[in-house]
């Protein structure tokens, strides 16, 4: 009962829950382990409902009509107020139709805020799990970083992909971190590729928050071919004093 109740943990641990990927409830910045609903497939489009919002049609205003008040914003300028701002510019509309490169959505919401009676998620629905975000403690503030990109979520999943993703976490955690450190700083002072191989997920590109800025690369023996015995003869004949 101690343990369920007073579990040995170095801090907080906080869970928060975004219903999609507009984060509203900012769990991305507020939380040591957050889940932002997601989708992995295309966006679906209506191509009658995009060209009504280009021709400002009374019954389609830009952003549900978020903006309306007591001023006239003027008709939607696809160009300026959707395509532009998409981060990876990953937008062209071209002969009344609207196109998306779907692979480089990076599902910042803005495109489906801005027509949403045009665009829509897809239908292959879940969640990411994010790691690390806190407000400033012993180390300043900190967003969290992508761990998980995609789990499935349905009324039938028992959640085990989640908690064999949360548990080796905390195990690590209640065993590395200092008193007071959140889960974020213990990532911060051991490395995100020590959290790998605590949870034993691959590392992916999505992973990256930024390019790294050590210019050395530490190898373990066991993911060095041959190891590091080298038989120096061998070695002699291809590099020759």
């Amino acid at each position: 009962q101690d343990e369920l109740h007073r579990p040995a943990f170095p801090y907080k641990f906080k869970f928060k829950f975004d219903g999609c990927a507009n984060c509203c409830v900012a769990s991305i910045a507020r939380s040591d382990l957050s889940f932002i609903g997601t989708w992995k497939d295309d966006i679906r489009i209506d191509q009658d409902a995009v060209n009504k919002y280009v021709e400002n049609d009374a019954g389609y205003p830009a952003n549900a009509g978020a903006f309306r008040g007591s001023r006239d914003w003027g008709p939607l300028d696809l160009e300026k107020e959707v395509l532009s701002l998409c981060p990876h510019k990953c937008m062209m509309f071209k002969d009344k139709k609207l196109f998306i490169d779907n692979p480089n959505c990076t599902r910042c919401m803005h495109c489906i805020n801005a027509m949403p009676r045009a665009l829509k998620i897809g239908k292959e629905t879940g969640c990411s799990m994010l790691i690390g975000a806190k407000a400033p403690i012993l180390d300043g503030a900190q967003m969290g970083t992508l761990l998980v990109p995609f789990i499935e979520v349905n009324p039938d999943n028992d959640y085990e992909a989640i908690v064999d993703v949360i548990e080796p976490i905390w195990d690590w955690w209640m065993e590395e971190g200092k008193n007071r450190e959140r889960v974020g700083e213990l990532i911060m002072r051991q490395g995100f590729q020590t959290l790998l191989e605590v949870t034993g997920l691959k590392a992916l590109p999505q992973m990256v928050q930024y390019p790294r800025t050590n210019p050395y690369i530490f190898w373990k023996e066991d993911e060095v071919e041959g190891g590091w015995e080298r038989d120096v003869d061998e070695y002699r004949k291809h590099h020759l004093r």
